[in-house]
Order: C-alpha cells, then structure tokens, then sequence
C-alpha cells in the first residue's frame, strides 16, 4: 500500500511539474523519489508493527538506525536539491560571469559543509540508541581533554587544511573559473573542496593543490576582479629603424583583430642598447585566453610584415674594421730610394 500511495502521488506531482515548465521543480522532484519511497514504506512498517507483537519487537531494535539514515537522507536529497537549483541560476556561460562564478564556489563550499553536519548529525543519533555507546561516551569525556591533544597533534595538517576550506568560503581568493598562476603553473580553478584545490592546467593536466596553500603563500589570480586583462607584446629592432611605421601597422593590426575589445592599444619605446631598440605593444582582451591568442596573433603579424615590408628594422650586429696602417717612407732601407724588387719596396707594400 506504501508503494502503491508514493506512485500516485509522485505521478500527480510530475504531471503539476510538467506544467510548470521549471528545471528546478524536476530536480527536487527527482531528488527526493528514493527517499520519500523508504520514508513510506518505513511509516507502513511502523503502522504494522502496533497490529503484530513480533513485527513490532524486531522494529523497535531496529528504529534507532533506521529513522535517522531516512531522515538524514531525506535531508541531504533536500538540502542538495536546493543548492543545485541556486547553482543553475548562477549562469557562468556569460562574458561577464565573475558574480556568477563567486556564488558557485560559495554554493558549493557550503553544500559540502552542510552535508558533512547532516550525516555528523544522523551517525550521532544512531549511535545513541546504542546503549553501551552512551556509557562509553560518559566515561571518555573524563579523557576528553588528552584525547582532543592528541588526535590534534596527529592530525594538524588536514585539520589545517579542513579550516582553510572554511576560510576559502568566507574569504573568496579564488573562485570556480579563476584563472590562476601557483607553483610556477597557470591554469583554470576547476573544483574547490574542503581540503583541496584542484587546477586544471592549460595542457589538460590537474594540480590537486591543498587548500592552505592558497592561504599561506602567494598566487597569481587573474579574474580577480574581471576577466578584462592587459597583455604586451616584445619587439627588437635596428636603432636607425623608423617607428611610425611600425606604429601605424600595429594599430591596424590590432583593430582589424576580433579579438581585441578595444580598451587599450599603444605602443612604447622603454629600452634602447647598442645593438636594437626594444619596444613594447599594449593590447587588452576579454580575457587571459583571447589575450593569448592575441598577442601571437600581433607578435606573428609584424614579424611578418617587418621582413617583407621593412627588413631594414631586423636587429643585426655590425662590425667596423679599423683603417689600415699606412707606412711612411724615411729614408734607409727600405725608404723611398728603393728600387722596385727589393726588400724595401716589399716592407713597403
């Protein structure tokens, strides 16, 4: 009858989410179908139990365990259901999603930290209809004290890094999505959890980083605050090159470049050395990914354009051979006297 009760039911309130047209109402829905089937057939056995003696001697042994897995698990289909919902609002397929990304990590800090209270709490609960458990915990709470030392002393560093999952949540120096450089790598924040943080690499690797390792050292966030960055291009040319040209083709480049959001482009001259004149392109992009690609894409442009167009501008090395020696004639051997032949005239030449 239980079974029979939670299928009807939960087929009048599929036809109510149909109608709604929401994604949210499907995914609680879903969520709690398993849970609210054992609830039920739990509530039958309970209602069973007041009509047969020897049903009701084996449940009660076994209600103490049985309640609280349900209704933890009821809880945490719940409380899961909810937060996937809030995430699916936080839309991070946007260009500017730097909100959107905040409240995901937030989300999901807190969903795991409030699914870790949930099953704390449903394991304490089975263990006090334990008896012996009780009298054990009184007797342990004497100890408690050396106990707590020493379990805190064994286990410093994933309490470390449990606590600074907690910082991570409140604090927010990183978020899902970042763009970060830690460890000499640059890569993505793909999953933040309570004792880790893993970084997925540009060349597809993941660097499973401990979480106190964005607390106690220092790493580079690119989206910090936006995505927006800006990014320079190095260029080395012959000191007698004429830079206008050069001026006028990067601005063409960079405009004609999808690429570029046109906040920023401008070109410097910040170093001169005997050999090459150094110069420096400015451009902003989007992003740090369309950044890249737009520095390669301007760095190969007046490359090219330079050899075609202005080898002159290539850096090259010069090399000035002294004047040579000219040897005057002042009489004796050898001097203007001397005959054609002689060694005179060849100490001459």
């Amino acid at each position: 009858m239980a079974l029979i009760v939670h299928q009807i039911a939960f087929r009048v309130m599929r036809r109510l989410v149909h109608v709604s047209g929401s994604r949210a109402d499907d995914m609680v829905l879903r969520r709690i179908a398993r849970p609210t089937r054992y609830a039920l057939i739990a509530l039958a056995l309970v209602l069973a139990a007041r009509e047969i003696e020897a049903l009701q001697d084996v449940w009660e042994r076994l209600a103490g365990f049985v309640m609280p897995a349900l209704i933890g698990w009821i809880a945490i289909s719940l409380f899961h259901a909810l937060i996937n919902t809030m995430i699916m609002r936080a839309d991070i397929s946007v260009e500017d999603n730097l909100d959107a990304r905040r409240r995901r990590t937030r989300l999901t800090i807190f969903s795991r930290i409030g699914t870790f209270i949930i099953v704390f709490i449903v394991i304490s609960l089975m263990l006090l209809s334990i008896p012996g458990v009780r009298d054990i915990g009184i007797t342990l709470m004497a100890s408690a004290g050396l106990a707590g030392l020493a379990v805190g002393a064994a286990a410093q560093p994933a309490l470390k890094s449990l606590i600074g999952g907690f910082q991570l949540a409140l604090t927010e120096p990183i978020s899902i999505g970042d763009a970060v450089i830690i460890g000499g790598e640059w890569g993505w924040i793909e999953e933040i959890r309570m004792t880790y943080v893993v970084v997925k690499v540009w060349d597809e690797r993941r660097l499973v980083v401990p979480t106190s390792k964005f607390l106690d050292e220092i790493f580079q966030n690119w989206t910090k605050t936006t995505s927006q960055l800006l990014g320079t291009v190095m260029l080395y040319v012959d000191p007698q090159t004429r830079l206008d040209p050069i001026r006028a083709k990067f601005f063409e480049f960079v405009e004609g470049n999808a690429r570029w959001d046109q906040r920023v482009k401008h070109m410097q001259v910040t170093e001169l050395t005997r050999d090459a004149i150094e110069i420096r392109f400015l451009m902003t992009a989007k992003d740090s990914p369309t950044l890249f690609d737009l520095r390669c894409d301007i760095r190969e442009a007046l490359i090219q354009w330079l050899a075609s167009e202005m080898p002159e501008a290539l850096v090259r090395q010069r090399m000035v051979s002294p004047e040579p020696l000219r040897i005057e004639s002042q009489g004796g051997d050898g001097g203007a006297g001397a005959e054609p032949g002689s060694p005179g005239a060849q100490a001459m030449q």
